[in-house]
């Protein structure tokens, strides 16, 4: 299925003018504009919740590695 071209382009605005009428059509824009930008900002604050997850299980990856290598060393000494 292809992009609908001029001539369709021109036909679904009419239709959405007819549907909605010219005084709503602002108010259906700026309600999709806050919707997408709620999206983006959620979609941030899971990024950030993941790569403080991340941080969180690398922090705790190196911290058993230290805690395994002085132990090594300390039976090694022994």
């Amino acid at each position: 299925m292809s992009m609908p071209g001029g001539f369709e382009m021109v036909i679904i605005v009419l239709v959405i003018l007819l549907l909605f009428g010219a005084k709503r059509i602002p108010e259906l824009a700026r309600g999709i504009g806050q919707g997408i930008n709620e999206f983006r900002k959620a979609s941030d604050d899971i990024k950030k919740e993941i790569d403080k997850g991340k941080q969180g299980v690398e922090e705790s990856t190196k911290f058993e590695e230290k805690e395994t290598t002085s132990a090594e060393k300390e039976t090694t000494e022994k």
